[in-house]
């Protein structure tokens, strides 16, 4: 069956298509795909990864179509950071 795996970094970003037995888990498809030869700071062990958005565990299995999203950590705590409301950052009034 055929999959995704995304990736991003702040100056790099990859998408793979890549074919998977039925029933590979979302661990096997991104070893399958190479990426973490290509990126290889992606520490699976500590990084998240998901499908479609939605955070999984390494050993859910995939359906076809799926992509695999493996998550930076997040580099800034979201409470310093200032919030914007309204259209284009600016502040409503």
């Amino acid at each position: 069956m055929q999959i995704g795996v995304a990736y991003s970094e702040i100056t790099n970003q990859i998408w793979l298509t890549t074919e998977v037995p039925d029933d590979s888990t979302v661990a096997a498809a991104i070893e399958k795909s190479g990426i973490l030869r290509m990126f290889p700071t992606i520490d699976l062990g500590v990084q998240k990864v998901g499908i479609f958005g939605r955070v999984v565990k390494l050993d859910v299995v995939l359906k076809p179509g799926d992509r695999v999203e493996i998550y930076r950590p997040i580099t800034c705590d979201p409470q310093t950071v200032p919030r914007r409301d309204g259209v284009g950052g600016e502040e409503d009034e």
